[in-house]
């Protein structure tokens, strides 16, 4: 049975290597690495292999739209194995097409595995990353929120009372309280701090810059 051909792409060239050293043998043969998403890009159509391991975050071309570009082409399944785990993260690789998403911190076994079920188009997640893709499903995001009501909630982001916010606002504290308790409704919590969390969390509020 042939071997597995693997395209290793990660920005850090140790990190690289100890992947390379990890994976290489078993079933598997490293034909390419790549130092950006770029690279790896033009590695996949130049050498067509089975699988390319892609990290998320790397300069020139990103690990989500390289996934993106592989996939178009047909040239090779994309098995992301990166140290992020947010929704974020995982969802722009989903969308992009990968056929798995691992962490880095996966056992050899599991990683070899891993590209093993890839190379034949079987979707691999690791544990972690499967629940978060679960929760999200779950949970549908909540219904949008007026101008007002946004204008209002950023009021609350600011550190502003209700009596600021009205005053900012040119209305009446209990016009306030009304789009507060409007919020609160439409993202499913009870205090001020968590509807502007929920609200940044779902991009219905711009995060305060720092």
């Amino acid at each position: 049975m042939s071997p597995v051909r693997v395209v290793v792409a990660d920005d850090h060239p140790v990190v690289r290597a100890g992947i390379v050293a990890l994976v290489q043998g078993d079933g598997v043969e490293v034909v390419g690495e790549a130092a950006d998403g770029a690279e790896a890009v033009a590695l996949a159509a130049q050498l067509r292999p089975d699988v390319v391991l892609m990290d998320l975050r790397m300069p020139v071309l990103d690990g989500a739209t390289a996934t993106a570009r592989i996939v178009a082409h047909a040239t090779a399944r994309v098995l992301v194995l990166t140290t992020y785990d947010t929704d974020s993260d995982i969802l722009r690789a989903v969308e992009a097409g990968a056929t798995g998403y691992l962490l880095k911190d996966a056992p050899r076994d599991e990683l070899v595995a891993a590209i093993g079920s890839a190379a034949r188009g079987e979707t691999v997640l690791s544990p972690p990353v499967a629940a978060r893709l679960v929760t999200r499903v779950r949970t549908p995001p909540p219904p949008p929120l007026s101008a007002r009501e946004r204008e209002v909630l950023a009021g609350v982001a600011r550190g502003q009372s209700n009596v600021e916010i009205g005053r900012s606002l040119h209305i009446g504290e209990a016009t306030v309280k009304t789009h507060l308790l409007r919020v609160f409704a439409k993202l499913g919590v009870s205090d001020r701090t968590h509807a502007v969390t929920t609200a940044m969390e779902h991009g219905l509020l711009p995060a305060p810059r720092g």
